[in-house]
């Protein structure tokens, strides 16, 4: 007999079956053992019975530890009181491997759980959380491929910066130092001149000081540039493919998604409607209400991204931010110079920002007053200047945090709570 998956025996309801997998919960009563078998696709209850069973295979199932591997066989019947409401007999059990006395118990504190992450991830909520996460990688892949672009990658190792000095993490290079990369873009913008439309799903890397529920200093990357496009045609392609995400985690997903305490319901409007469109101005009138310190010149921060999106049910594009507020690659609008043709798109429920994106500045001269604007000396960027001078095209691009994304999915209260192995300023281990 071969091994059946959980979730196909709940299918199958009757007949014997033969199964393997970990014991989740286990407890005797009354002359019976009762063992909570899960595998990574659902959970079963199995009863052995002294009354019914031998000697032998009672005292197997007894001596039987929380998370020991085990592989046993039976008869399934239905039983309203069981968890799914069927329930397994066993005829056949066997340690695989008989666990220690397993760590999480009755301390659940986050920091302990994160102490032990590598048992945590054994988890239901944990389980569902990545198969979601997991359905929103393979996504973006699709749609990618939909859209007829090219998967590509840049290096790790890089020697400057795109959002910022302060988060640039060193790393020590054969006696130099170079850093760890915080965005694939300009590479991406590279190989846009060969590839046409091009994307990567990479780790990026910020050390950013932040406590959010939203910040990482290692986070999964989906960055993707398009020749030939500007502001209006990035967010026609940003709004298509979170439609089409949305539709996907929420048909393939919806057991996970009920499990996490999200109605997929709830992520139709995001399937189905129009998302919003607002220039920086009307937001920061929005933000005023609620933020009444904030000026012309000032950003969002996580509060104030929240507070905007709480009672939204589609996401928000914010567009046209000063020039002061965005780094040098970003266009200034040829008929208002001092505003950007970028957007960031927040995700509702107050999850924020989930998007940053808009046109790239695509003549050399433009590009090299932003860089003084700014303070940064052009040389170590000059193959990235001489894109502008060799063909430049009009061009535009994003970047979308896949973890953000599956928060919002997920209903999650903090993003570690999407990631297996999540790093934060004071978390590195395991």
């Amino acid at each position: 007999m071969k091994f059946t998956k959980i979730e196909r025996a709940f299918e199958k309801g009757s007949g014997t079956v033969q199964l393997r997998g970990w014991i989740k919960r286990k407890r005797d009563l009354k002359g019976k053992t009762f063992i909570l078998l899960r595998d990574e696709t659902a959970e079963i209850q199995c009863v052995c019975d002294s009354a019914k069973a031998g000697r032998e295979l009672f005292l197997e199932c007894s001596r039987s530890t929380i998370e020991s591997s085990v592989e046993l066989s039976g008869a399934l019947h239905k039983d309203s009181r069981a968890p799914g409401g069927v329930e397994l007999q066993i005829k056949k059990f066997e340690i695989v491997d008989l666990a220690e006395v397993f760590p999480i118990q009755k301390d659940l504190s986050t920091e302990f759980l994160m102490d032990v992450r590598h048992l945590w991830l054994r988890s239901a909520k944990m389980r569902d959380a990545l198969k979601v996460r997991a359905t929103v990688f393979g996504a973006f892949r699709d749609f990618m491929e939909k859209k007829h672009c090219t998967e590509a990658s840049g290096p790790m190792f890089v020697t400057g910066m795109v959002e910022g000095a302060l988060t640039l993490f060193k790393v020590p290079y054969f006696g130099k130092t170079v850093y760890l990369t915080q965005s694939s873009q300009f590479y991406l913008e590279v190989l846009m001149y060969s590839l046409g439309n091009v994307y990567t799903i990479a780790p990026s890397f910020r050390a950013e000081k932040s406590k959010t529920t939203r910040h990482l200093t290692e986070f999964w990357h989906a960055e993707v540039e398009l020749p030939w496009t500007d502001l209006e045609g990035i967010m026609d392609f940003e709004e298509e493919m979170i439609r089409f995400i949305t539709k996907r985690v929420m048909k393939e997903s919806k057991k996970e998604l009920l499990a996490l305490g999200r109605d997929p319901k709830t992520l139709k409007p995001a399937a189905e409607k129009k998302f919003k469109r607002m220039k920086y101005d009307e937001v920061l009138e929005l933000a005023r209400k609620k933020f009444p310190h904030l000026k012309k010149g000032s950003d969002f921060g996580e509060k104030e991204e929240r507070e905007l999106t709480r009672n939204f049910d589609v996401p928000l594009f914010v567009t046209n931010f000063p020039r002061s507020l965005k780094p040098f690659y970003h266009r200034p609008d040829p008929n208002n110079p001092e505003e950007i043709l970028c957007n960031d798109l927040l995700a509702p429920e107050g999850y924020g920002e989930i998007i940053g994106g808009g046109e790239r500045t695509w003549k050399a001269e433009v590009l090299i007053q932003r860089m003084k604007e700014d303070g940064i000396d052009p040389k170590p960027y000059q193959w990235y200047i001489d894109l502008r001078k060799y063909g430049s095209v009009p061009h535009a691009g994003f970047g979308l945090g896949l973890e953000r994304l599956t928060a919002w999915y997920c209903k999650a209260g903090h993003i570690r709570d999407v990631v297996p192995f999540p790093r934060t300023i004071n978390r590195t281990y395991p």
